[in-house]
C-alpha cells in the first residue's frame, strides 16, 4: 500500500511533459484526419454570411427561393433559367402527397370557396373570377386524382448566383428576377437565411429553407430542366429556329474543331435546300464557295450570285487537267508538292482503269485491286518519268513549267518495259477513245470567283466518279495556293463512296481541310452504303457538324447507332416535315426547322409547285419557314 502511493506522487515536471505528449499525439492524430478528409480539399479558403448575400473565398452569391407561380406553367418555363448565360446552382424538391389527404383538404377548399361566392351572391357584391376560377381548379384536380390521372406533390424551387463583385451580383439578381417575372414566376431573396440556402442549394439534398408550392403531376412535369437545349452564337449565320425553345440557331461552322459537315437525308427532304441556304448565307460573310453539282441543282441560284458555272461534259470545251500542280510558296508545301500530286495521280489513275473489283475467290467476296504490285510500280515509274520529260522534278523551281498529260503518260507507258504497254492499252479511251479530251488536254479554267459550281450532270456514269476525284484535286489545288475561308459542298458523295481509291481521297480531304481553312460538306441520300464503308464512318467521324433531315425506316437504325439517338429522336427522325431535323454542332444538338425568306427560297427551291410560282411571282410563304406563332404557343400546360 505505501509502496503504491508513493509510485503515484509524479514530480510535476514529470506530469508535465506527458500532458505535453498527450497534446502532441492529439495534435498528430487531428492534422493527420485533417490531411485526409475530402471536404477539407473541396472547401473553400473561408464563408462569410450576410442577411442578403454570402462571401465564398472571392466570390459572391445569393439565394433565391420561387414562391409565387401563374395559374399555369407550360413546358419549357425553366428554359430560360436554364439556359441563362451566368454561373448558378439550382435545387428542386419534391415531396409527394397521399391522394386522399389532398382530396379531404381539396373538399373543404371547395366548400369554404362555394360558401364565400354564395355568400358574396346574398350581400349583392360584385362577383369574384378569380374565387370562380379556384373552384374550377379544384374541381378539375379532385376528378384527375379521384381516377388516378394525377397526384399532388409539394415542390421546392431555389437557386444560387455567383457574381465577382456586389455590382455584379447585384445585375445579375436583376436578371434573373426579370427573366421569371416576365413569366409570372416570382422569386425572392432567402433573407437572413443565406447559410440555410446555401446548404439548400449544394448537392447534399437538404432542403433547409423548406418553402414549397402544391403542385399536381402535370403542372411538375412542365419544371423539367432539361427540355430545352440552346445552340447559338454571337457570329456566325442563322440556320433555323430550334423548335426546343422558338430561339434562334446562329452559329459558325469554323468555329468548332474542323468545319466539316454531313448532311444525310431521304430524297425530298430538304437536304439541298438547306445546305443552298446555309451557302448563300455564308458568302455574305465573306467565304467562298465550291459546289460539286451533280444534278443540275445550284445553277439558278449561281446565276443570282453571279457566280462561275463551270459545265463538265464530252461536248464541253472545259478542260481540266489532273497533272496540274499547285501554285504554293510555301517551302514545305512547295517540297512535296511533286509527291503530293503522284500520290493522287495513282488514286485517280486505278479509279480510271477499273477501280477494285470484288470477286469471289474460294467461295468467299475479295476485293481484288486494279493494280497488281508489278503494274503499281511500273506506273509510279512511268509518271515520275512523265514529269520528268516536261521538265519537272522535286525542286519546286521547276514546278512552273507547263505540266504533261495523261497523253503524254500514254505514251511513256507505251514505250516502256514490263507492263507499261498494257496499262497504255488500258488508259488508251482516255486519250484517243470514247472519253478523250475532257481530262486529256491542258486545262483551260482559271477560276477567281467566291461561288463556283462544277456541274457533272451530263457526264456518263462511268465517268462521273472519275470527274468528281478530278475536281476535287482541283479544288483542293487551289485551296493550298491561295488559303482563304472556303466551304466545298460535295452533293450525293455516295458516288465517291462505291470506290476505294476516291473514298479514301474524300476522307484525305476532310482530314486535312482545317489547316487550309476549308470546310467540307457531304450530302447523301444513301445512308446505308455510305455508313456501310469504312471511309464513310471515318468521314463521319471526323466532321464537327451533322444535320440528319427526314430518313427513311431502315437508316434510322443505322443513324440511331451511329449518332446514340435517344427513343424519342429516333422516332421523329421517320417522321420530320420537309426542313427539320437534328442539328450536331461539336457536342450540343437541337431540333432545328430550317427557315428562309421568299427572295432565298426563290433562288434555291427544287420544288416545282414552289418553282412555277416564282415563275409567275405567286411565291409569298417560302419552303422551310414555319409560322412562330404557333412555334411560340405553349406545349404541355399544368394547374398549380
Amino acid at each position: 500500500m505505501f509502496r503504491k502511493n508513493k509510485q503515484s506522487k509524479l514530480d510535476p515536471v514529470t506530469l508535465a511533459q506527458n500532458q505535453r505528449m498527450r497534446e502532441q499525439q492529439e495534435v498528430s492524430l487531428a492534422f493527420q484526419k485533417g490531411i485526409t478528409a475530402l471536404r477539407d480539399f473541396i472547401a473553400p479558403s473561408s464563408i462569410e454570411f450576410n442577411s442578403a448575400y454570402f462571401r465564398i473565398g472571392t466570390r459572391f452569391a445569393r439565394t433565391y427561393y420561387v414562391y409565387g407561380y401563374p395559374r399555369q406553367v407550360y413546358t419549357g418555363w425553366m428554359s430560360p433559367l436554364v439556359n441563362v448565360d451566368e454561373i448558378l446552382d439550382l435545387s428542386m424538391f419534391i415531396y409527394p402527397v397521399e391522394s386522399q389527404v389532398v382530396l379531404e383538404n381539396l373538399r373543404k377548399k371547395v366548400t369554404q370557396l362555394e360558401a364565400g361566392i354564395q355568400i358574396d351572391a346574398e350581400k349583392g357584391k360584385v362577383r369574384d373570377p378569380g374565387k370562380q376560377a379556384a373552384v374550377q381548379d379544384a374541381e378539375e384536380i379532385r376528378d384527375k386524382l379521384q381516377v388516378g390521372e394525377e397526384r399532388f406533390f409539394r415542390f421546392g424551387l431555389y437557386f444560387t448566383i455567383y457574381a465577382s463583385s456586389l455590382d455584379e451580383l447585384e445585375f445579375v439578381s436583376h436578371k434573373v428576377e426579370s427573366m421569371l417575372g416576365q413569366q409570372l414566376v416570382y422569386s425572392k431573396p432567402a433573407s437572413s437565411q443565406q447559410e440555410q440556402g446555401l446548404n439548400s442549394t449544394v448537392p447534399q439534398f437538404d432542403d433547409q429553407l423548406q418553402i414549397r408550392r402544391n403542385m399536381s403531376t402535370g403542372a411538375l412535369s412542365t419544371s423539367f430542366p432539361f427540355t430545352s437545349a440552346d445552340l447559338s452564337d454571337d457570329h456566325g449565320i442563322l440556320y433555323g429556329i430550334n423548335m426546343h425553345n422558338s430561339g434562334l440557331v446562329i452559329f459558325d461552322r469554323f468555329s468548332l474543331e474542323n468545319g466539316n459537315s454531313v448532311v444525310f437525308a431521304k430524297s425530298g427532304a430538304g437536304k439541298s435546300f438547306s445546305v443552298k441556304l446555309e451557302a448563300l448565307r455564308s458568302m455574305m460573310l465573306g467565304t467562298e464557295i465550291f459546289i460539286i453539282d451533280p444534278e443540275n441543282e445550284y445553277e439558278r441560284m449561281c446565276d443570282a450570285v453571279g457566280g462561275a458555272y463551270v459545265r463538265l461534259s464530252l461536248g464541253s470545251s472545259t478542260r481540266i487537267n489532273p497533272f496540274d500542280l499547285p501554285k504554293v510558296i510555301d517551302g514545305e508545301e512547295a517540297d512535296n508538292a511533286l509527291r503530293s500530286n503522284l500520290i493522287t495521280l495513282h488514286g485517280l489513275l486505278r479509279l480510271m482503269m477499273g477501280g477494285a473489283q470484288a470477286q469471289l475467290i474460294g467461295g468467299n467476296t475479295t476485293l481484288v485491286p486494279a493494280l497488281n504490285p508489278v503494274e503499281e510500280s511500273d506506273l509510279d515509274a512511268a509518271l515520275i518519268e512523265t514529269y520528268a520529260k516536261a521538265g519537272i522534278t522535286n525542286d519546286p523551281l521547276t514546278h512552273a513549267s507547263p505540266p504533261p498529260t495523261i497523253s503524254d503518260l500514254y505514251d511513256t507507258l507505251l514505250h516502256m518495259a514490263g507492263s507499261g504497254p498494257q496499262l497504255a492499252q488500258r488508259l488508251r479511251k482516255y486519250t484517243s477513245g470514247t472519253f478523250a479530251g475532257i481530262f486529256s488536254q491542258p486545262s483551260n479554267i482559271d477560276i477567281n470567283n467566291p461561288l463556283v459550281v462544277f456541274n457533272v450532270r451530263d457526264l456518263e456514269d462511268e465517268l462521273r466518279p472519275v470527274a468528281m476525284y478530278i475536281v476535287l484535286n482541283y479544288i483542293w489545288n487551289k485551296t493550298k495556293t491561295d488559303q482563304r475561308r472556303r466551304m466545298l459542298i460535295v452533293d450525293e458523295a455516295w458516288q465517291l463512296m462505291r470506290y476505294e481509291d476516291s473514298a479514301n481521297f474524300l476522307f484525305s480531304l476532310a482530314k486535312r481541310a482545317r489547316k487550309y481553312n476549308l470546310g467540307i460538306t457531304t450530302i447523301t441520300q444513301d445512308v446505308e452504303d455510305f455508313m456501310g464503308s469504312r471511309m464513310g464512318r471515318a468521314i463521319v467521324a471526323n466532321a464537327s457538324m451533322q444535320f440528319l433531315l427526314k430518313q427513311s425506316t431502315s437508316a434510322v437504325d443505322v443513324l440511331s447507332d451511329v449518332f446514340k439517338l435517344t427513343s424519342e429522336e429516333k422516332k421523329r427522325l421517320s417522321q420530320f416535315p420537309v426542313g427539320q431535323g437534328l442539328f450536331f454542332a461539336g457536342q450540343n444538338h437541337v431540333h432545328i426547322q430550317v427557315i428562309a425568306s421568299p427572295t432565298e427560297t426563290g433562288l434555291i427551291t427544287t420544288n416545282p409547285s414552289q418553282m412555277q410560282q416564282v415563275q409567275t411571282g405567286e411565291l409569298n410563304q417560302p419552303q422551310g419557314t414555319i409560322d412562330l406563332q404557333n412555334q411560340l404557343s405553349p406545349g404541355t400546360a399544368g394547374t398549380v
